[in-house]
């Protein structure tokens, strides 16, 4: 390839601060028919909206709700926000996401894991590298409606404020999706996979219900408390989603430990329940707190528990060893000179 030319595809191509395993899931994905057909069907989609909305009456209906993480807006009711974000909804919070299940296939082949975790590449940037890279193709779909969302301003009957909250809500919702389907995705049955990722996404729904119906009992409206909450549902669902995945891909379980990717399906099922406690204990307002807790329990529960550093390693059984040792010098092999002097069995003295 000429100079130049290998110049201009450099600087065309994805950087690589991005991570090896983003760089790599962003140009497969990209040339993926689950990214292409609906960033095109989304557009197609969004035309027609528009063109319904252009019919409508009211296009939105006000409500004091219009909070972080309320899928009530997305819904034709007493809280609709138009087709529109119907359209928007559809593509980036379920069909976009829905990707994610097949990305963790090729590590789940054997042996190919254990080749990648000899490389730099840990399990954490294994997942976090495809987690960003669906998450990524979900942005970029979602961040290519900002010109409808101009035009729906510029003709009016629109409240700016609660337009930036559905926008912040897909991209909240559609991480804990694309985390999700991450996690699901490191089954290698497709039945399994579709089960898991129908816990996970029932686990999040109850626990967001439960959290945001407290807050909005408490306050009346969709203020601070409200908002904090959301985010909390948004952090701990990631966090396990993520946690699962990476639990999928350990190299070793040691007998005295407990499966991790139960552990996480086990906090799977208890968030809701904790969450139930959590609320009205705090009169409805800091639930999320539990869910915060959950997500570190999903953050810490992959660990292999280690010894202080204090504590020395137990000795080895070699025969004819000493038992007292100066500092951190290792016993003598067997057959060795030390051990001879030491007069160990099988050499004459």
């Amino acid at each position: 390839m000429p100079e130049s030319a290998e110049t201009l595809f450099k600087s065309r191509d994805l950087p690589e601060r991005l991570g090896p395993m983003t760089v790599k899931e962003l140009r497969q994905g990209l040339r993926r028919g689950i990214f292409i057909y609906p960033f095109i069907g989304i557009h197609l989609l969004a035309i027609v909206a528009m063109a319904a909305e252009f019919q409508m009456k009211e296009v939105e209906t006000f409500t004091e709700y219009a909070g972080l993480l309320n899928l009530r807006l997305f819904l034709p009711g007493e809280m609709f926000s138009g087709v529109f974000w119907v359209v928007a909804g559809a593509v980036c919070l379920l069909l976009m996401p829905l990707g994610g299940l097949a990305l963790m296939g090729q590590e789940l082949e054997d042996g190919n894991h254990e080749l990648l975790l000899m490389t730099p590449l840990s399990r954490w940037k294994v997942v976090r590298g495809k987690f960003l890279a669906l998450w990524g193709l979900c942005l970029l779909t979602a961040s290519s409606l900002l010109p409808y969302l101009i035009v729906r301003y510029l003709i009016g009957g629109i409240d700016v404020w609660r337009n930036v909250i559905m926008a912040l809500t897909v991209v909240l919702f559609s991480a804990m999706m694309s985390a999700g389907a991450i996690g699901a995705s490191s089954f290698k049955k497709i039945s399994l996979r579709i089960i898991i990722l129908l816990l996970f996404t029932g686990s999040m729904l109850v626990s967001l219900y439960i959290v945001e119906i407290g807050a909005a009992m408490v306050t009346k409206r969709a203020g601070w408390v409200f908002n904090l909450n959301g985010l909390s549902v948004a952090f701990c669902y990631v966090m396990l989603g993520l946690a699962l995945a990476r639990s999928r891909i350990r190299l070793v379980v040691h007998h005295y430990e407990l499966k991790p990717s139960w552990m996480i399906l086990g906090a799977l099922l208890l968030t809701p329940f904790v969450v139930l406690m959590a609320t009205p204990m705090t009169v409805g307002h800091a639930g999320g707190v539990a869910l915060i807790g959950m997500g570190l329990v999903g953050w810490f529960a992959d660990r292999s528990p280690k010894a202080p550093k204090g504590v020395e390693a137990p000795l080895a059984s070699i025969p004819g060893a000493k038992l007292a040792r100066a500092g951190n010098e290792p016993p003598p092999l067997p057959g060795s000179t030390n051990q001879a002097e030491t007069g160990s069995p099988g050499v004459e003295g």
